[in-house]
């Protein structure tokens, strides 16, 4: 971490905006009347991320959302957790507060961006939706038929993970990072250990390592499936959906006989992991997912014959590659948008290093590449979990962590199967005095905002589902 004035936090400001650095995240930091934030970011020619940190003047800093969009969100946070003022924030409105934080509440109307026109209306959906889904509002402007604006507002699953997070036990802390986002508890588990690792310079046993990985891509493996459902059901193809949750109750079923858990929840922790493979788990992983791969190049074939669900993907929900790449996006949707990024491949942390990675892209960005995006990483998935057990080492699953008083800070960077998790820790005599995760989320709710414009009312959820933001993720 690097100390810097406000002069070179406008600099890195700028750099974001020019494109000669990719924006990861901001967040801040506060101690009574003293407040600090945190600025990561990667030069655009190499894969390694800097922080920065810069004390506020009276709580005020200078907004990187000001010159750099993709900011704005986390900085509207940074207001209501923190009480501090982005100083040029083109967005006031609150983000987590919804009018309940003072100590009396004075809730008001949420000013949704304005759209005027003649035969504007507003189509009004969430927070309580019809699917067993997490709560958001979605604001749909229309003309006719025609999506004019859709904004989202969030904040209603907020749970406060990153103050409890704050002060307690790493073993603790661990297992709150793997429910900031259900649906991506290895992912965020492994993100938070690697970063603790880094902090106490940890190198974690050989077979931990491939266990970890063999855990991601089996999430990877059940999101993919349960998405390429949900999208053709909400394209009224609901066969594949019946057939793809077969597919995803498999894999879960696997991750509960070999690690004790349906989504792998509470098994990396710093220093490694808690559940080993049982002799004989590494051949019944192999040969479950052969029998699932035969079955879904079946459907695959289904998903490309169909041609009432082909007239609903192609072309639908469009990210341009310029907007994908201004907005940060990361995982399927921003290579379906020609973004050639992953961390598994770029920032090659084991047991990722052992392999030679294509990563998949495409520049249609629509319903469709985001699919066949996802169709691609399950093939790879399969293959990448299959040369691990045919070569996984023997020996210890784990490592003690030494109890250091002096603090250490660290980040790491996993990719999760939205895309990339950032995190970032100080810890000190095995506790954690701070932390931050951040979802890949965040960039991908202002993509939907920007895709679903100019298509149709009906197709908005085939859309939101093709990007499958996640709700807790942002709503920390």
């Amino acid at each position: 971490m690097t100390i810097i004035d406000i002069d070179q936090w406008r600099a890195a400001g700028e750099a974001f905006a020019e494109g000669s650095a990719t924006f990861v995240a901001i967040w801040a930091e506060r101690d009574g009347d003293e407040g600090f934030v945190h600025l990561a970011g990667r030069p655009s020619d190499m894969p390694q991320v800097e922080v920065f940190r810069l004390a506020t003047r009276d709580l005020h800093f200078p907004s990187i959302g000001r010159v750099h969009a993709p900011a704005i969100l986390m900085e509207r946070a940074i207001q209501d957790l923190h009480g501090m003022i982005a100083d040029g924030l083109p967005d006031l409105r609150p983000w987590l507060d919804h009018g309940y934080w003072l100590p009396t509440p004075a809730t008001r109307p949420y000013a949704f961006k304005p759209v005027t026109g003649t035969g504007i209306h507003q189509i009004p959906v969430g927070p309580i939706h019809a699917g067993t889904i997490e709560p958001g509002h979605f604001r749909i402007s229309v003309n006719g038929d025609t999506v004019v604006r859709l904004e989202a507002r969030l904040g209603y699953a907020h749970k406060g993970t990153m103050a409890l997070m704050r002060g307690v036990s790493l073993e603790h802390a661990a297992r709150l990072a793997g429910r900031i986002s259900g649906d991506s508890t290895v992912a965020y588990a492994f993100a938070f250990a690697r970063a603790v690792e880094f902090a106490l310079g940890i190198d974690i046993p050989p077979r931990a390592a491939v266990l970890r990985g063999v855990m991601a891509e089996l999430e990877r493996l059940a999101n993919h499936f349960g998405d390429i459902g949900a999208i053709c059901n909400d394209g009224g193809f609901p066969i594949m959906n019946a057939h793809c949750a077969v597919l995803r109750e498999r894999i879960l079923r696997l991750a509960r006989i070999c690690f004790g858990h349906r989504l792998m929840m509470d098994n990396i922790r710093p220093g490694g992991v808690a559940a080993d493979l049982a002799d004989g788990n590494a051949d019944t992983i192999t040969a479950e997912l052969a029998t699932l791969m035969a079955r879904f190049e079946q459907l695959v074939e289904l998903y490309d014959k169909t041609a009432s669900m082909q007239d609903r993907a192609v072309s639908t929900g469009k990210l341009v590659p310029m907007v994908a790449q201004r907005l940060g996006c990361g995982g399927y949707v921003g290579r379906s948008s020609m973004q050639d990024f992953d961390a598994r491949r770029d920032m090659a942390y084991p047991p990722y290093d052992t392999m030679t990675m294509t990563v998949p892209c495409r520049d249609a960005g629509d319903v469709d590449a985001r699919i066949r995006i996802r169709i691609e990483e399950i093939r790879q998935s399969v293959a990448m979990i299959g040369h691990w057990l045919q070569n996984i080492p023997r020996g210890a699953v784990w490592t003690m962590p030494p109890d250091i008083s002096k603090p250490r800070a660290a980040s790491a960077v996993v990719e999760g199967f939205r895309g990339d998790i950032f995190a970032h820790v100080r810890v000190a005599g095995g506790r954690v005095e701070d932390v931050f995760l951040r979802d890949p989320s965040w960039f991908l709710w202002p993509a939907l905002e920007a895709a679903i414009e100019g298509n149709i009312v009906a197709d908005f959820p085939l859309c939101n589902k093709s990007f499958n933001c996640a709700y807790s993720g942002v709503d920390l």
